[in-house]
């Protein structure tokens, strides 16, 4: 397809396509002359994830060059290079393990992972983000007044990896390692929101079915 088709669609105007190429954030089309190139399904695919994390996500231009870079290395293994693509997207700060209550949150985080038998997660809980961030938000909640703990924390726990069974369920029914890893990138910033929506709606069911609408 020419440059005014992908354009159409993707629904990226031709300008915005011509700045992803110029920013390496899509592989360039293949060359019919000297003023046109030709762009393929894999180019339309590149470019609505990479319009997720730029338009959607408003992970910065570099920020996306680097996530596409993990995923585009074919030379990792797929958790490596799953991780690394959605390890380079904005993450928490580190906590600080000075803090009170930062330890205390590492402690109860670690206990729901022995309890669960997160072997892995917890080899990689001093790289991994989404531990610091866990351990983050827990703290915080813990330092105005909430006691979160691990037996509070566990059955949550036990419903995320329900998700994430399904989740990567679906990333298993895509073709090839690029596309695995690109659909598992886009799930972190197009169904997460998702995600959050359905909790709210089930909070508001629920509600209504024990107190009604009085």
């Amino acid at each position: 397809m020419r440059l005014a088709e992908l354009s159409k669609r993707s629904g990226v105007s031709a300008a915005t396509i011509k700045y992803y190429l110029r920013e390496g954030l899509l592989a360039p089309g293949r060359q019919i002359n000297a003023t046109t190139a030709e762009y393929d399904e894999d180019h339309l695919r590149r470019l609505r994830l990479v319009r997720a994390l730029i338009q959607v996500g408003r992970v910065p231009v570099a920020t996306a060059r680097e996530v596409l870079k993990h995923i585009d290395d074919d030379s990792l293994g797929r958790t490596i290079r799953l991780g690394a693509a959605l390890w380079a997207l904005p993450q928490a700060p580190e906590p600080d393990d000075d803090d009170e209550e930062v330890r205390a949150a590492h402690r109860e985080v670690e206990q729901v992972m022995e309890r669960l038998g997160w072997s892995n997660a917890q080899a990689l809980s001093t790289i991994s983000p989404a531990h610091r961030s866990l351990v983050v938000a827990v703290a915080t909640l813990r330092r105005l007044g909430y006691a979160w703990d691990a037996e509070l924390m566990l059955p949550y726990a036990q419903l995320m990896h329900q998700a994430a069974v399904r989740d990567l369920d679906f990333v298993e029914t895509q073709p090839s390692e690029a596309e695995k890893v690109e659909t598992a990138v886009a799930a972190a910033i197009l169904f997460e929101p998702v995600l959050r929506a359905l909790h709210r709606l089930a909070q508001e069911e629920e509600s209504a079915r024990r107190y009604g609408f009085e």
